[in-house]
């Protein structure tokens, strides 16, 4: 019985499909053609959850995720890290020998260089992997293929000529799991966490080094900060950011007390538990 729907971006056979049906297979999968709309399929209580990719291990973070973050209304309840792996596929019958063209997101095929390389194709790059295997399979190409995960190939009846051709094996992909509940239940006392939050400083000289001073005097483990442009002006940089522990651990509070005095716009999006496969890779 399903508990719930959850929104991803992307057709079905996408990574983040995978990810929705590993990590929550009681949850009927949505797909959504944007990160926009799969924000606003959790917003309007369409979805109860959302499973959004925000970095990948070797094409680095997903821009367009941190732009929505702040704005969205949403709250991140959860992480999870999903090792992506892609196949080359095409129509039944199709030779490896006879390709020539491979479709896919740009992203996969900076990922899948030197199998395209030494197989000589041209790509032709459309907006989602799965769309790639798809589009084949409702348009059958003799000399045409599609760089996709495992699961397109089942749900459109493609044959995988080559498999695992990401160049990397350590490819992984992190998920965050989206609600739009606005007070979700908190992790679990004991529970290793991790906090999101978005801030921007105060148009004071020094300012973001005075903001952040106070993570390093209270001993607070910062593991990610990043910047960008907020609605196009150069003097409105926000930034993303992440840390180990709750809010109201005594030196994250510290911490947050002076972020603040430094800061004119401030926003937690979300306390969650740490994915176990941190300290995989730590």
């Amino acid at each position: 019985m399903s508990l719930g729907r959850i929104a991803f971006q992307g057709e079905l056979g996408a990574n983040s499909h995978e990810a929705c049906t590993t990590y929550f297979p009681d949850h009927e999968p949505v797909p959504c053609p944007s990160f926009e709309a799969a924000f606003e399929a959790v917003t309007s209580g369409e979805c109860v959850l959302g499973m959004i990719p925000v970095e990948n291990s070797i094409a680095g973070r997903v821009t367009e995720v941190h732009h929505l973050l702040p704005g969205s209304g949403l709250k991140i309840i959860g992480e999870k890290f999903k090792p992506i792996h892609f196949q080359l596929m095409a129509n039944p019958g199709v030779k490896i020998e006879d390709l020539k063209t491979v479709a896919s997101m740009p992203i996969a095929f900076g990922q899948c260089r030197k199998t395209i390389r030494r197989l000589g194709l041209r790509t032709e790059p459309v907006g989602d992997t799965a769309l790639a295997a798809k589009r084949l399979a409702e348009q059958p190409n003799p000399t045409g293929a599609a760089i996709s995960p495992a699961l397109a190939a089942r749900l459109y009846g493609l044959e995988i000529l080559a498999r695992d051709i990401e160049d990397e094996p350590n490819n992984t992909t992190r998920f965050l799991v989206m609600t739009a509940d606005q007070d979700p239940a908190p992790p679990p006392m004991g529970t290793e966490c991790v906090t999101s939050f978005a801030f921007r400083v105060r148009n004071i000289p020094a300012a973001l080094y005075k903001a952040l001073g106070g993570f390093a005097t209270n001993g607070v483990n910062m593991t990610k900060l990043e910047s960008y442009m907020e609605n196009g002006a150069f003097t409105a940089t926000f930034f993303y950011s992440e840390v180990d522990g709750r809010p109201e651990d005594d030196h994250l509070a510290r911490a947050f007390e002076e972020l603040q005095f430094f800061s004119e716009k401030f926003e937690i999006l979300g306390v969650y538990p740490a994915d176990p496969y941190r300290k995989h890779v730590a």
